[in-house]
């Protein structure tokens, strides 16, 4: 599977982390940590931005984030647009991660608010395409 896969709209077919589409078809939400500094980043980075290195290994997204802020979308950018409304949020994790995505559109708005938990969950999308986003922890 190729990184054209991912989302609802791709942009490209081919990136050095295409492996983070593969992960999340098998059922994992991965990212990359740079064995040399340590620096955890996502999306996953296959050259740490922090030290440059090129050695990275993957890692899984377990933890409880906490949503920081949230949009919802009523007009929705090319190749969103019958995708409309949806809800996108920031979450930041306790390893100082911050992940930006789309909130599960079986919660209501009345339900979400700063602070709350979320995880970070795959999914998979019509025409065997696959991303994640936030649940309710």
């Amino acid at each position: 599977m190729g990184f054209d896969r991912f989302g609802v709209k791709s942009f490209v077919s081919e990136t050095k982390a295409e492996a983070f589409v593969d992960y999340l078809e098998g059922g994992k939400v991965m990212t990359t940590k740079c064995t040399v500094c340590g620096n955890v980043t996502f999306p996953p980075k296959m050259d740490c931005p922090k030290c440059r290195s090129s050695e990275v290994e993957w890692v899984e997204i377990k933890e409880t984030g906490e949503l920081v802020a949230f949009t919802t979308v009523m007009y929705g950018p090319a190749g969103f647009e019958n995708h409309v409304p949806y809800t996108l949020a920031a979450v930041k994790f306790p390893n100082g991660l911050r992940i930006f995505g789309e909130i599960d559109a079986k919660m209501l708005n009345e339900q979400i608010m700063a602070g709350m938990k979320l995880r970070v969950v795959p999914v998979k999308l019509p025409e065997d395409r696959v991303s994640y986003q936030f649940q309710k922890a």
